[in-house]
């Protein structure tokens, strides 16, 4: 397409957590990385671990992938 430059991205990987779910850690880590990157674009999982207490699960822990838009080089790096 005539003007269609393509898109870059940058992945960060983080941590959300919650004692409430998976979904909940998900959407806890995607609120904090919006809260510090603009132009987020996806997710995916890496990886979904726990901690046990008392014989049952008391926390959820999900690392995410998290990609957004590259606007400027300054965002690179």
């Amino acid at each position: 397409m005539a003007g269609d430059e393509g898109r870059s991205y940058r992945i960060v990987e983080l941590v959300g957590t919650s004692p409430d779910g998976i979904e909940a850690a998900i959407d806890n880590g995607i609120k904090a990385a919006g809260e510090a990157v603009d132009s987020l674009d996806w997710f995916q999982v890496r990886e979904i671990r726990g901690r046990i207490e008392n014989k049952g699960v008391a926390w959820y822990q999900v690392t995410l992938g998290v990609g957004f838009r590259v606007d400027d080089a300054s965002q690179v790096i």
